[in-house]
């Protein structure tokens, strides 16, 4: 496996990291409107964290399948004071967002990374943003917005073309001047990949390819559509999202053994054991202390 990257300004452990999910939305696929209010979403943010969050993605706009645009000034208004709280108090956050200027104001809050889904191809000033602004990037294959994307995925070879987009899109941000150490890859799970082609499963079977780019690796495949087809009952009824959790550690195990960098989850706890548990099975033990080296909650921050 190539060696890393450590990205900059985020949490480094022996392991994979954990990154918890804050949608500031109404309409999120797995928990829209649960966490819409700024309140409740800075409280869910914190116990995620006390559950073993090592970052927290809030995002202002839903990028599930269908779902339409907001304006700028609304997706800032929306994560503003969210990402403040949870920067005053400690927590490394991440902002999920394609536009350019909501990334900006995140980062000028104290946001650390900047989660685009586009790879930087929705808004052509994001690869400045982030060049200028010296933090972490998350680059994510994408091939077009929630309303269509789904028929874009067509593909003779999911795993070459994905992997063969994703070195296009991060060759053009170097060349835009962003720093190789600031990038973190995303295969884009569910996005433009169709449950009943298989596509999320080649992908996430040949992860080790992805690792050949040279990039650490963040696996996004929590709740979505794929995994329930794939626990669909004996009437073909698909699970749903929610159902899908005990599922979704299974993903975060496998993928942590295989060398993911962090894994972007709805449910934290069960995930934050998960990697650990991966991390002993890997290492047999020889770098824990008796489960206190790496403790779960901002103590561990």
């Amino acid at each position: 496996m190539t060696p890393m990257n450590k990205p900059p300004g985020l949490p480094d452990r022996d392991r994979c990291l954990v990154m918890g999910v804050v949608n500031v939305t109404p309409d999120s696929f797995s928990d829209g409107g649960a966490w819409f209010d700024p309140g409740r979403a800075i409280e869910h943010g914190l116990r995620l964290v006390e559950e073993g969050a090592d970052i927290i993605d809030v995002g202002g706009e839903s990028t599930r399948p269908g779902a339409q645009r907001v304006s700028r000034d609304e997706e800032i208004r929306r994560v503003d004071p969210v990402v403040r709280e949870l920067v005053r108090q400690g927590v490394p956050v991440s902002i999920d967002t394609m536009r350019a200027e909501v990334a900006d104001h995140a980062v000028q809050a104290g946001a650390r990374l900047v989660n685009d889904v586009s790879g930087g191809l929705a808004d052509p000033s994001m690869a400045r943003l982030v060049a200028g602004s010296g933090v972490a990037y998350v680059l994510m294959h994408w091939r077009g917005y929630s309303h269509d994307m789904q028929n874009r995925a067509v593909y003779t070879d999911v795993v070459k073309e994905v992997h063969e987009e994703l070195r296009q899109r991060l060759d053009s941000v170097v060349d835009e001047g962003v720093d190789p150490r600031q990038i973190i890859l995303d295969p884009g799970l569910g996005f433009a990949k169709r449950p009943e082609h298989a596509h999320n499963w080649a992908l996430l079977s040949h992860l080790d390819t992805f690792h050949e780019l040279g990039h650490p690796l963040l696996v996004a495949g929590s709740r979505k559509r794929f995994l329930g087809r794939l626990l669909s009952d004996a009437e073909g009824h698909e699970r749903v999202f929610t159902g899908c959790d005990d599922a979704t550690v299974a993903l975060t195990t496998l993928s942590a053994d295989r060398g993911a960098w962090c894994v972007r989850v709805h449910d934290v706890r069960p995930n934050a054991d998960a990697v650990r548990v991966a991390a002993a099975w890997r290492t047999g033990g020889t770098e824990l202390d008796e489960g206190r080296a790496d403790p779960i909650g901002r103590s561990g921050l």
